[in-house]
């Protein structure tokens, strides 16, 4: 039972990995290389390189080596700690560009929009690395730096990362001019905030504080019917001094609608605080 439990946990999480690097390749193969936004990362890199070698080397082909070089690094450096999932994540990146670049060839923005095409260049790729970091993966690139970075020095790792980007980013100007290089800046001042935004989101939960009489009808509904946990304290109301009981549990979006609406039809006086909060860790949550 727990080696199946096991297996299908390791396809759900490379389903994850799939899913979340299609987004990153959807949103650099049509949206960033079409615009030359460069915005930081290897892709960021490759922009840029394929340009000053004027085109003789395609962004994709130069994703593709530059990833398969820290790949090689990476497990040099890393051993085993380098993480296949993380090896996955930066083969299918950079084989899925490359084959988009043979398959569906693009040599100019799909619309006219460049505001609109910005949107998407960091959207589709914040979404998608939001799902890999969520689950502990990543797209490679500039995550095998990081990981080195973090074995081999004191270096601030975050920190490090986007001084790197913002340089990349800058180079953007000499080489594209100033209008792409205005826009790649935009970019990456998004990109910088939106991925954290979108990990909080996923993991958003909600955390019930109830104050009441009777917290038995409440706690069965908990445990039996949305198959959640609870803890119960005792306490007593300042201004009647009558005895009380204080319930809280935290449940997800959806569990949070039928518990607020069960509380409202079984007990109207119960007092109820509801909170958003996105760093669960424990049984049922993050282990």
């Amino acid at each position: 039972m727990g080696q199946k439990h096991e297996i299908k946990q390791k396809i759900k999480e490379y389903l994850l990995i799939t899913a979340g690097i299609l987004l990153v390749v959807i949103g650099v193969y049509f949206f960033k290389f079409p615009n030359q936004f460069s915005i930081g990362g290897v892709t960021g890199a490759a922009i840029i390189l394929s340009k000053i070698l004027n085109g003789s080397i395609s962004s994709g082909t130069i994703v593709l080596i530059i990833n398969s070089i820290l790949l090689v690094i990476g497990y040099i450096f890393l051993g085993k700690s380098f993480g296949n999932r993380t090896a996955y994540g930066s083969i299918l990146l950079s084989v899925s560009l490359r084959l988009l670049e043979i398959i569906y060839p693009i040599d100019k923005p799909l619309t006219n929009q460049p505001m609109l095409e910005l949107s998407f260049a960091v959207l589709l790729p914040a979404v998608g690395s939001a799902i890999l970091f969520n689950i502990g993966a990543s797209s490679g690139g500039t995550d095998v730096i990081a990981l080195m970075l973090k074995k081999y020095s004191h270096i601030d790792i975050g920190r490090s990362l986007l001084i790197s980007d913002f340089f990349l980013t800058i180079l953007t100007f000499p080489v594209f001019g100033t209008t792409i290089g205005l826009f790649s800046l935009l970019g990456l001042f998004l990109k910088s905030t939106l991925v954290d935004t979108v990990i909080e989101n996923l993991n958003l939960n909600k955390y019930f504080t109830i104050i009441c009489e009777n917290p038995g009808p409440i706690c069965n509904y908990i445990t039996v019917d949305i198959h959640r946990s609870a803890t119960v304290f005792d306490a007593k109301g300042a201004f009647t001094e009558k005895d009380k009981k204080i319930i809280i549990t935290v449940i997800n979006r959806h569990q949070a609608v039928l518990l607020r609406n069960f509380i409202k039809q079984s007990d109207p006086d119960a007092f109820l605080m509801i909170t958003n909060t996105s760093e669960i860790i424990g049984r049922g949550f993050r282990m």
